[in-house]
């Protein structure tokens, strides 16, 4: 089993930067990504990264302005959000699973952390 910890979402002005940190503890061997849902929208994709991090996915949304990456040795993913639009607000889900581009088979879930950009 796999549990996850998000850190690092708050209050940021449009064109501004945040940096998101997904701590795991437990089995570790898995590919990871991002999530994000919106008021009143479905949950969607941002990002996937491959268990030894050498391949990424990003949504078109976010592509070229969002960078994912992890550290194994330290158990944890990370989202540099950069370029930030008031359309990125949104609850920012880190996931587990097994890898695919779009990370379809998540097993584990965190909590969620507020991502909030004001226009």
């Amino acid at each position: 089993q796999a549990q996850l910890v998000e850190s690092g979402g708050g209050l940021v002005q449009a064109g501004g930067s945040l940096r998101l940190s997904c701590a795991a503890s437990g089995r570790s061997r898995y590919g990871m990504g991002w999530f994000r849902q919106a008021p009143g929208k479905e949950r969607e994709f941002v990002a996937a990264i491959t268990i030894g991090g050498s391949s990424t996915n990003y949504a078109d949304a976010v592509k070229g302005r969002f960078t994912i990456s992890r550290d194994n040795a330290k158990n944890t993913m990370y989202l540099q959000m950069n370029s930030l639009k008031p359309e990125d607000t949104a609850v920012y889900y880190c996931a587990a699973g097994v890898y695919s581009p779009s990370l379809r088979q998540t097993h584990y879930w965190g909590q969620g952390t507020q991502v909030t950009v004001s226009s």
